[in-house]
């Protein structure tokens, strides 16, 4: 059985022993990596973006983008999954150093209503812990239980999303460990969206892809961009689901599921701009 579509938005493979006009490898060696990856049954479609040291890029491509859909090329429109959480986590880092919020402020003073985040020993989650991995949540509520994994995360519902953290016992100290959460990833999404008093989609078109010219990136597919969608990126993750905000379409809009190749190379070219 073939592996849906891998979105890869922008990839640097490095060789270990290249010309000094390049630090990456050339395209058939960046070829073949894809076309062994496409073979093995590891990927449908894959296409990279290269950046050199003097701005130029280029772009190189195997396989197809799935049944009904345009030819992969630089314009491809790829469902980015959990790079999301660097949009999210880009938003929060915005908001610190506009003074609207503080990274050590408790998350649950910006809740929306009727989520309850948990406790431990006295101390709260902040807004930093959600980001940084270590408010002790899981990476999954135990209450989430999809209907279909093509679609997982439509039709989990706020109610049970805040059912699921306000009856959570944190296991260990906020704080103490690292442990990777879509959870958390996906209640700081929410919570920074409704500290914004909008959706997640237009506040992170406000604070980073109108700032970065990314006008082809988003969380809604417009129809241009449709064509040029490869088979993951077509589907829906549901527009009524509450955990978006780590990979995927959701209510909260904690997701930017799908980018464009020339969109992330021009903003890379931005440095002064992504260090905020």
């Amino acid at each position: 059985m073939r592996a849906p579509l891998i979105a890869v938005a922008l990839a640097f493979i490095a060789a270990p022993a290249l010309a000094q006009t390049s630090a990456f490898a050339d395209d058939a060696a960046l070829t073949k990596i894809l076309k062994d990856r496409v073979e093995d049954g590891r990927a449908t479609g894959l296409v990279v973006g290269v950046m050199e040291a003097d701005g130029s890029t280029r772009i190189v491509l195997d396989g197809s983008a799935g049944p009904g859909a345009e030819p992969l090329g630089s314009n491809s429109v790829f469902e980015i999954g959990s790079i999301t959480k660097v949009f999210t986590s880009t938003v929060l880092a915005d908001m610190a150093q506009k003074g609207d919020v503080k990274l050590d402020v408790p998350a649950q003073t910006f809740a929306p209503a009727g989520m309850v985040l948990p406790k431990r020993g006295g101390k709260e989650i902040t807004l930093a812990n959600l980001s940084e991995q270590n408010s002790g949540l899981p990476r999954m509520p135990s209450n989430f239980r999809p209907a279909s994994m093509s679609n997982p995360y439509a039709d989990y519902s706020v109610e049970q999303l805040n059912a699921f953290l306000g009856g959570y016992q944190l296991p260990r100290d906020i704080g103490a460990t690292v442990e990777y959460s879509n959870l958390g990833v996906g209640v700081l999404g929410a919570i920074l969206a409704n500290k914004a008093g909008k959706s997640y989609e237009a506040m992170v078109k406000e604070r980073v892809l109108q700032p970065l010219g990314m006008t082809m990136t988003g969380i809604t597919l417009s129809p241009g961009n449709a064509e040029d969608a490869g088979q993951g990126a077509r589907r829906s993750w549901g527009r009524d689901g509450q955990l978006g905000s780590a990979h995927a379409r959701g209510r909260s809009r904690a997701a930017l599921q799908h980018d464009r190749h020339a969109e992330i190379s021009r903003c890379q070219r931005r440095p002064a701009e992504n260090s905020a």
